[in-house]
């Protein structure tokens, strides 16, 4: 009795663009000599291929078939390989697949937002291009799903329960890619109600640097955007002019009052770069050339925002994502889970500039510009943002320089506007300072000052002076307020810094370091 043919090497099935060429591989063994036969399928009509004949089958991909190879020794004994499947994208977006591609995985179809009646049937679906066809596996809220291994996702009766984010991940032997995560509400209506245990926000804008370029805007951006925050109940605090260790520890700070259904809002706006997808915060301190270690990752702060059960993170960047010093190191950060409640609000896109507008003494960034003319609305966060950025895309004084870029996670309609219910205990001494009483101060010569103080920011006061009728023997008295000329102790009062004056022509200035 003869030894059966053994195949080595089965074909293996493709997710390919039409007109992309590649080679479908057969190897086997046998005690003699062997023919090879390749057939293909399709619509349930087998054919044999003419004039393939040998292990290697060209193929220029025009429509999705099935194909199997029969391979035959001497003594009539045959075997077929496996059937494998030529699945062809017909309409394949521009720039896909990416010049030079291996055949990693590129999605071409990304789910949709879904809003199903309970009791209903749900369906999302995806689809990615591989050499090999990329397997497929769907995730809700983060948690792997395990039935769901499959393009289309299909639940015949809808639950609350099954209500969520959900994404893709597509993988084969070249590596994984993951679709946009979209939001998925399953419900008799649309009433679902939304509640913080708490609102707390950290905002940092960086103007005076000791060793790159000043910036006009973010002093302004800071505080417009805290006093927006305080009307949507956030405990804020705001905070000027930070060099690394009090970016440091005001992070930490920040961090440790996250807990469970809490709100948390983290604004930058000052110099910053990017480097292989990593963000980075220039604190004023930084050196120049600098690397990460010099800086703070804005990745690293949103990881440990993701290890608490917060119901709400929303970091919005307000600067530049220029790349910059590819030789350094990446700082250590591991990946990021696909959590179902993060919003990541970038006022530009990748390797270009954020700009502010100047005009005289009135400076403001171009996305705080119209920010704060959405942040208070009603609606969904991501869709507050989206707003935002349709305004950008039509300002005529950054088109085709400033495109914002909004990435998230988020699982539930949730909004800024959101009630309060109840306040969480870690957080109700974040933000809360008493104003300074106001003080009279007596000179020798009789005359009296009110001394008036405002918290403009949670690390700066604005101090007013304003003098008193004075007595009948004084005839000339003025009053001058000076700038310390050295750093005053923590318990008194900060002068506000000045914005400069003078007439300066209507332009921008990026956030990017030069």
């Amino acid at each position: 009795m003869q030894e059966a043919i053994a195949i080595t090497e089965q074909p293996v099935s493709v997710s390919v663009p039409v007109g992309y060429s590649f080679t479908l591989r057969c190897r086997a063994e046998g005690h003699t000599p062997l023919q090879y036969q390749w057939f293909c399928q399709h619509q349930s009509v087998c054919r044999q291929i003419p004039g393939a004949t040998k292990q290697d089958l060209p193929i220029t991909a025009q429509q999705t078939q099935l194909y199997t190879c029969r391979i035959n020794d001497l003594y009539r004994n045959a075997v077929f390989s496996d059937w494998v499947k030529v699945e062809v994208h017909q309409c394949v977006a521009r720039g896909l697949p990416p010049w030079l591609w291996r055949g990693e995985p590129v999605i071409v179809l990304n789910p949709t937002e879904q809003r199903v009646e309970v009791g209903k049937p749900l369906q999302l679906q995806c689809a990615a291009m591989g050499v090999p066809a990329p397997t497929y596996q769907w995730y809700r809220n983060g948690n792997l799903l395990e039935q769901q291994k499959k393009k289309k996702l299909w639940i015949t009766h809808a639950k609350v329960s099954d209500s969520g984010t959900y994404l893709c991940c597509a993988s084969n032997s070249h590596g994984e890619h993951w679709t946009n995560a979209v939001d998925v509400h399953i419900g008799t209506h649309r009433s679902e109600k939304f509640f913080a245990t708490g609102k707390i926000a950290l905002l940092v804008g960086n103007n005076h640097y000791q060793h790159h370029p000043n910036l006009m805007a973010p002093v302004t951006d800071v505080f417009e955007l805290s006093l927006l925050l305080e009307q949507l109940g956030f405990q804020v605090v705001s905070l000027l002019d930070l060099n690394k260790a009090e970016m440091v520890t005001a992070v930490s700070r920040f961090l440790q009052l996250l807990e469970k259904g809490v709100y948390a809002v983290f604004y930058y706006a000052g110099h910053g770069y990017e480097h292989l997808g990593r963000n980075y915060m220039v604190p004023v301190d930084a050196p120049q050339p600098y690397a990460p270690e010099n800086c703070i990752s804005v990745q690293r702060i949103l990881q440990k925002m993701q290890q608490q059960q917060t119901a709400l993170n929303l970091i919005l960047l307000d600067t530049c994502r220029k790349w910059y010093n590819p030789e350094c190191a990446l700082s250590q950060v591991q990946p990021l889970e696909p959590w179902g409640n993060t919003i990541y609000g970038y006022a530009t896109s990748e390797d270009a500039e954020a700009y502010e507008l100047q005009d005289g003494e009135f400076s403001s960034g171009i996305f705080m510009k119209y920010l704060k003319k959405h942040i208070l609305q009603e609606k969904k966060v991501t869709h507050m943002l989206e707003d935002v950025l349709e305004d950008i895309g039509r300002d005529p004084l950054v088109t085709g320089k400033q495109v914002m870029e909004i990435k998230h996670t988020l699982k539930e309609a949730r909004s800024l506007t959101d009630p309060i219910c109840p306040l969480g205990a870690a957080a109700k001494h974040w933000g809360r300072s008493h104003e300074p009483l106001s003080k009279i101060v007596s000179f020798p010569c009789g005359v009296q000052v009110e001394l008036c103080f405002h918290r403009v920011f949670s690390n700066l006061m604005y101090v007013c002076a304003k003098l008193q009728p004075p007595p009948a023997h004084v005839t000339d008295a003025r009053l001058l307020l000076c700038r310390p000329t050295v750093s005053p102790p923590a318990e008194m009062p900060v002068p506000f810094p000045s914005i400069p004056t003078g007439l300066l022509p209507l332009g921008q200035r990026g956030r990017g370091l030069w």
